[in-house]
């Protein structure tokens, strides 16, 4: 589970941001003591901060300066002051990205998932990865499964779902876990988009002669038994 820290004063807001993104799945800390936010960070350990500009006893600017002093973790500001000057700053502080204040929740989610995939997860081909599952052989670095010496091509989110599955194999994977796998290009995957994949790649597997591979865990997930 990813850890997000956020920074921001206005209590409302971080309330909401909070709220939001606990039902994303994300463990959620908004920091309530900001003259010692470095202390916050530690403690917490987050894999990615939701950094305000305006702060009490130092700005965001400086904080993310002094974030960076001992972490690479992606930094996103949130500003209503979103002039090009407060934005230009703002990368060259070590920023990863910047949102206009008010924001849509929606937009905020798909720059934190795709921050994070950037960030964590493994490129597609970053390595050579064969597994084996059901008496057959996946790889992932050409999207291939191969069974009953026949080879299975997989779509670019199909073989995100497999990864991510046989990745927690025997464990059960949340549908929101999934969503953020499929994140592509700031393209916005609903659920309905996340239940066609998996149909589709169940499909090629029950063709295949492999049925009954993914299994569904109602209001859970999914998990390759």
């Amino acid at each position: 589970m990813y850890r997000i820290l956020i920074v921001e004063d206005d209590a409302t807001i971080a309330s909401q941001m909070k709220l939001y993104l606990e039902k994303w799945g994300y463990e959620v800390c908004a920091s309530e003591n900001f003259d010692s936010i470095l202390g916050e960070f530690d403690a917490f350990n987050p894999h990615l901060v939701l950094m305000d500009i305006g702060l009490p006893f130092a700005n965001g600017f400086f904080r993310c300066s002094e974030i960076r002093k001992k972490s690479k973790v992606p930094v996103i500001f949130l500003s209503s002051a979103s002039d090009v000057i407060n934005m230009v700053t703002a990368i060259n502080m070590g920023g990863d990205d910047f949102i206009s204040k008010p924001f849509d929740f929606t937009l905020l989610t798909a720059k934190i998932m795709a921050l994070l995939r950037r960030a964590y997860e493994l490129k597609d081909g970053d390595i050579s990865s064969k597994k084996e599952f059901a008496g057959a052989t996946y790889n992932n670095s050409n999207s291939t499964i191969v069974f009953n010496n026949k080879t299975i091509e997989l779509t670019k989110n199909e073989n995100r779902i497999l990864t991510c599955l046989l990745d927690s194999k025997s464990s059960i994977v949340t549908r929101s876990s999934l969503m953020e796998h499929l994140w592509s290009n700031d393209c916005f995957v609903d659920e309905n988009t996340l239940s066609v994949n998996v149909n589709r790649l169940r499909k090629k597997l029950t063709d295949a002669g492999m049925p009954d591979v993914i299994v569904t865990k109602k209001g859970q997930g999914y998990i390759i038994e």
